[in-house]
């Protein structure tokens, strides 16, 4: 009798964890992202890929006429675009502006592939402030990258009324296979898309640069230390009692990282901050070299090694992110604007 009362406790005590898991879930906020990428037929397959995406929607943005129609929709100046709402636990925004960028020629001010005219060109719509500093970043980083020869042009723009497209629009690909096939092939995207970016064409991060390249532009300690995973000497660095007003970026990416705003003097000769800058430019890895376990920090579009971070901080944050100076590279507040770097610059004028 007993047995079989814990049994009927233990089934219990099942289904109660798991309905609890499933209110946590529904209860869980979704958020928005919004692309434009020329054919929205196109620009919905990867992205229904994803895991931790809800939905993915074709439709309009950015024009001036209200309730936009298919037949009307260039005329007002909206482009097609994809609104995908996503659970921010199980994909982040910066994944979607990996898969973002594999999906388009960010070059072409034109249009896209076969389709020309404004109604197909390419912009990020952001949703907040956060969506908008980690796709400002994103560009930055693609453009530093040098996977493409001409300049990035796809604007980064506010987020303004979507209008869903036609019902024989969503999904277009699944109800229409055979069409989506024949149009796909010849618009040119898949043959520009595989020969710039081959195999990593679907992975989830930017490809690293070249070594060879990077060789020729970084010095033997900056190699060594971002793509050997090296430590350099404390208190014999760069930046470890630099106090000047400005932003430390990658040294391979120029992608935003860490702000003076956040630096302290750690004792350690390495220079230390309390929280990133832009916490989407950030990775952290378990560490487990050195006979110890420690966490590591790199950046996610250069995939730089920086150092790594410990829970030994100082407040409000209580972390120390230990950085290698030869992993960065330091940008003076007064010289933000100039280097690209503006949208921070209103951090230091409070």
């Amino acid at each position: 009798m007993k047995t079989l009362m814990m049994i009927v406790l233990l089934a219990m005590a099942g289904v109660l964890i798991a309905v609890a898991g499933d209110v946590r879930a529904a209860e869980r906020p979704f958020k928005k992202a919004t692309f434009a990428g020329g054919c929205f037929w196109c620009m919905e397959p990867p992205f229904e890929k994803l895991n931790g995406v809800i939905t993915v929607t074709s439709g309009y943005m950015g024009g001036t006429t209200v309730k936009p129609t298919y037949e009307n929709y260039a005329a007002g100046g909206h482009l097609e675009v994809i609104e995908v709402v996503y659970d921010p636990a199980r994909v982040s925004y910066q994944q979607m502006l990996d898969t973002f960028w594999r999906q388009i020629d960010p070059t072409d001010a034109g249009g896209q592939f076969v389709d020309r005219g404004h109604a197909y060109t390419t912009a990020i719509f952001y949703h907040d402030e956060e969506q908008r500093q980690l796709a400002e970043a994103s560009k930055k980083a693609l453009a530093a990258s040098r996977i493409f020869a001409k300049p990035i042009v796809t604007p980064i723009l506010p987020a303004v009324t979507f209008y869903p497209a036609e019902a024989y629009h969503q999904d277009y690909y699944k109800n229409n296979p055979l069409r989506y096939k024949w149009y796909r092939s010849g618009s040119g995207r898949d043959r520009f898309l595989d020969a710039v970016w081959g195999k990593e064409r679907n992975k989830g991060i930017a490809p690293r640069p070249d070594r060879s390249e990077l060789k020729k532009r970084l010095t033997p300690l900056q190699y060594k230390v971002t793509q050997e995973e090296g430590t350099e000497p404390p208190f014999d660095n760069a930046y470890w009692n630099n106090k000047r007003a400005g932003i430390y970026v990658d040294v391979v990416s120029g992608e935003p990282l860490f702000s003076s705003l956040d630096k302290f003097d750690s004792g350690t000769g390495w220079p230390s901050f309390t929280k990133p800058l832009v916490p989407g430019n950030i990775v952290e890895r378990e560490d487990r070299s050195w006979f110890t376990t420690r966490t590591e920090v790199r950046s996610r579009g250069a995939d730089s090694h920086l150092g790594h971070v410990f829970a030994d901080g100082p407040k409000p944050t209580g972390l120390r992110y230990c950085l290698n100076s030869a992993a960065l590279r330091f940008v003076p507040v007064e010289n933000l604007e100039k280097e690209g770097y503006g949208e921070f610059r209103k951090l230091f004028t409070k």
